[in-house]
């Protein structure tokens, strides 16, 4: 007998990516347990965090069921009394039978009592230093730190991730598993009706250049509202920039304007989960030109719907896409602007990159990834792997 708990407390609003982790992963997880095997999901406090969780919400939704057994938490993750009230209650949850506990966020209990497992996305306050104050660099490191020294394994969310992980924190190899993200089961082709209802909704054009993502700096906007001035014309459909709105980096809105682009780049904002695909699929072209991730799920989802991509030839993203995407050198202006031109202008090439986008998406699945995490359970609790 065993129990798999899965912190799923950042499975909230506040958490759009990591949420999603866990939402896809706590819904993957349960048709693979066998007899014996049980997942337990420590979720937010109410009092805390809304009352529907991202997860619950997905669930609402159709987009994923989340069986299992549903602990609520004594603490967010941003509580320091979550390093004397979370322990306890992972004891509780050890006393019949043996168990583990698996975090996917590096502010988490320090000392568990169990074995540990941590997921691990990226070190974007190390690598973009002058977009972080010093104060959270350091908060970053040291709860990192803690964070892998206090797991017993690690899942890094790439080969990238985990090359990051090994030369910043001097984590050993064998102590990293790599499991990849995927797409959630509705980022597929939208029929035309989904489609038309997402444009009506949004007020999109018949043809766009779409970006979706936050706009922190890693994000590379200025130089996609730059590449774009640049390729501006009666011809070009418009840019639209969608996705959550850090307010402490207009530069992006900044640039458009000192360019003078008008209506020809629309900053959208934030977009319900339940649209997303239609977006996609909506767009004529994907594109993301972000200088670092740790994964770059975006991307994925984006093929995943049908729609062509042109994203960076960063490492993790060169992983990701491999050449299903136009590659380009995201410190390079002209390179984005190059690479947008190009698609928008050869439908053949658009039609042959969509095509081989929807391919290698399919190689990527929830169910894989629920399946490389649950082995890591099994060998961690020394069970019998299944074949």
């Amino acid at each position: 007998m065993s129990r798999y708990i899965l912190d799923a407390r950042t499975a909230v609003p506040r958490f759009p990516g990591i949420g999603r982790y866990v939402s896809n992963l706590a819904s993957a997880l349960p048709p693979q347990l066998t007899a014996g095997e049980e997942l337990t999901l420590l979720e937010s406090p109410a009092t805390a965090e809304p009352a529907l969780t991202s997860a619950r919400a997905l669930e609402q939704e159709g987009a994923c069921q989340i069986p299992g057994k549903t602990i609520i938490a004594t603490a967010t993750p941003f509580d320091i009394r979550q390093q004397w009230r979370i322990p306890p209650l992972l004891k509780r949850l050890q006393a019949d039978r043996e168990a583990l506990y698996h975090s996917p966020y590096y502010l988490m209990p320090y000392r568990t009592g169990l074995p540990t497992l941590l997921t691990f996305y990226d070190i974007i306050p190390l690598r973009f230093p002058k977009a972080v104050p010093a104060r959270a660099r350091l908060f970053f490191r040291l709860a990192a730190t803690l964070a892998l020294r206090a797991a017993d394994r690690v899942v890094a969310i790439s080969e990238a991730a985990r090359d990051d992980l090994t030369s910043h924190f001097r984590v050993p190899a064998s102590k990293v598993s790599v499991t990849s993200l995927a797409a959630g089961a509705s980022y597929r082709p939208q029929p035309p009706a989904e489609v038309a209802r997402v444009r009506d909704a949004y007020r999109l054009p018949g043809e766009f250049i779409l970006y979706l993502g936050i706009n922190k700096p890693h994000k590379n906007l200025p130089a996609l509202v730059d590449a774009y001035a640049q390729t501006a014309s009666p011809h070009m459909p418009p840019l639209v920039i969608a996705g959550a709105w850090d307010i402490r980096y207009p530069q992006p809105q900044q640039h458009a304007a000192r360019r003078q682009l008008g209506d020809a780049v629309r900053f959208l904002g934030p977009v319900a989960e339940r649209d997303l695909p239609a977006l996609y699929s909506a767009a004529t072209l994907f594109i993301f030109p972000s200088l670092y991730e740790g994964f770059g799920l975006p991307v994925l989802e984006a093929m995943a719907c049908g729609t062509p991509v042109a994203c960076s030839n960063t490492p993790s993203l060169t992983e990701v896409a491999g050449d299903a995407a136009l590659l380009f050198d995201p410190h390079s202006v002209t390179e984005i602007r190059d690479a947008m031109a190009e698609l928008i202008e050869d439908g053949v090439q658009r039609a042959r990159r969509a095509e081989q986008g929807l391919a290698r998406a399919r190689r990527y699945s929830w169910q894989a990834t629920a399946a490389a995490t649950l082995r890591c359970y099994r060998e961690m609790l020394g069970l019998p792997l299944e074949d």
